[in-house]
């Protein structure tokens, strides 16, 4: 038999560990809804300054802001984020990926983050998500056609969506793979791309 005295303290001690964990995640979800300025849509791009060497080495060779960039996917509440990166999950592949927004903003990938609306019709914007979507999977690649790497995905989309963002692509010389390269900043330029919140300055092009 239970002993009543003992039961009593228990399902009261269970009783304010539920609460405190429905509180953290609801605490959490706050959070993650104010990851976003105001006015973000499924579509828009999401830029971030990442904190691996392969970031450092991206902005190494572009001297801009940021290093990645992603796709806004879902809504307000349950937001994500299609991107094409190098593995960040032990046992995922390099390639194109889903992310809840959350993921892809933690400070242990992201030091900093903006949000560039891309300037369309809504029919535009859906056909823009469905194709980047659709290239869940593909092999991250730098110069492969059966790649792709974070800003030629989102450029793509939006390009056979029907909208030229209207980029101009860098002319590197890689060891063993020179070749135009777009780079973030070179799609932080484009004229179609209007930030929603405070963002870094451009780097000056020569």
């Amino acid at each position: 038999m239970e002993d009543p005295a003992q039961v009593k303290p228990a399902r009261a001690a269970l009783r304010r560990l539920g609460g405190a964990l429905v509180l953290a995640l609801l605490g959490a979800a706050a959070q993650a809804a104010d990851l976003l300025a105001p006015g973000a849509r499924a579509g828009d791009l999401i830029f971030r300054e990442g904190t691996e060497a392969v970031s450092a080495a991206v902005m190494a060779v572009d001297r801009g802001a940021y290093s990645h960039v992603g796709m806004l996917v879902g809504q307000p509440g349950n937001w994500q984020v299609v991107h094409a990166t190098p593995s960040e999950v032990r046992g995922r592949p390099d390639g194109v990926v889903v992310d809840a927004l959350a993921f892809f903003v933690d400070p242990r990938r992201s030091r900093r983050h903006a949000v560039y609306h891309v300037e369309a019709g809504d029919e535009a914007r859906q056909r823009a998500v469905a194709l980047a979507l659709s290239m869940q999977g593909r092999p991250f690649r730098i110069a492969d056609p059966a790649g792709t790497y974070c800003t030629e995905l989102v450029w793509k989309a939006w390009r056979d969506a029907g909208m030229d963002l209207d980029v101009r692509f860098t002319s590197l010389a890689l060891p063993l793979l020179p070749g135009n390269y777009l780079l973030p900043s070179d799609l932080l330029a484009s004229p179609r791309l209007r930030p929603l919140a405070p963002a870094l300055p451009l780097p000056a092009r020569s």
